[in-house]
């Protein structure tokens, strides 16, 4: 089975995760940085890219409960395109992330994890929902 990163891009934070050869996903981190810096969001996928040697990525589509796509559909659209012109070796797919978030949130919740500890770790759990919906959909393919 291929082996993925996926991503849930926020305006400050990037959850990262990762799948391993079984397609078991992996939390990897919650990524900072300055507000709408995607740049340097880019940059950091492209470190884990390089460290990993993935090269195929599933980034987190926002898209509103009615279907359509607001702002931050757009902003995850032009990322995986500024990411995919950065290097064209790299295999980007985009997944519905609808409710990830608030399904990271509850498992937290559910887990007794304190508020702070949430904050830190939402994204990297929602990072990983989108990753593991992906790869049961597609068959890791």
């Amino acid at each position: 089975m291929e082996k993925y990163i996926g991503l849930d891009l926020g305006t400050v934070t990037l959850g990262i995760a990762t799948s391993d050869s079984l397609g078991f996903v992996h939390g990897l981190e919650t990524f900072r940085f300055p507000k709408e810096a995607y740049s340097q969001a880019r940059k950091r996928v492209h470190e884990v890219v390089a460290s990993t040697g993935i090269k195929n990525i599933v980034i987190g589509l926002p898209i509103n409960m009615d279907g359509s796509e607001g702002f931050r559909a757009q902003s995850s659209r032009k990322f995986a395109e500024d990411l995919s012109n950065e290097d064209a070796n790299l295999k980007i797919y985009l997944q519905d992330e609808r409710l990830t978030s608030v399904s990271a949130h509850k498992t937290l919740s559910d887990l007794n994890v304190s508020h702070k500890q949430r904050k830190e770790s939402v994204d990297r759990l929602a990072a990983c929902e989108i990753l593991d919906f992906y790869i049961r959909v597609n068959g890791g393919k």
